[in-house]
């Protein structure tokens, strides 16, 4: 019997080849989810605490513009590795498509 992981992955759409994230800045996205993850405990132990409502609201904005930066980080380096590499290699369509969804999932 199949795992729902084995399933799921079956039916996933086949992802292009990609360029892989530069060391330097894989280094600097895993300090900056190392400290978004930190600030998210940080809210919890707030909780925890009956800290004041605006006090933990501010830390959740913060988070929030932590998220966005590091999600603006991976698309810009997605269009200018990525969809440039499939571009170059005729696969430009699908992978246009693919960058327009997940960027139409922020403009939410």
């Amino acid at each position: 019997m199949k795992s729902r992981a084995e399933t799921a992955r079956k039916r996933a759409a086949p992802r292009p080849a990609h360029p892989l994230v530069a060391r330097g800045n894989k280094t600097g996205l895993a300090k900056r989810l190392n400290r978004i993850e930190g600030q998210v405990r940080g809210i919890g132990r707030m909780i925890d605490e009956d800290r004041y409502c605006i006090d933990v609201l501010t830390q959740v904005s913060a988070v929030q513009s932590a998220l966005d930066a590091l999600a603006l980080q991976l698309l810009e380096h997605h269009l200018h590795g990525c969809v440039q590499h499939a571009v170059r290699s005729g696969e430009g369509d699908r992978a246009m498509e693919e960058a327009l969804g997940v960027i139409r999932k922020f403009a939410r």
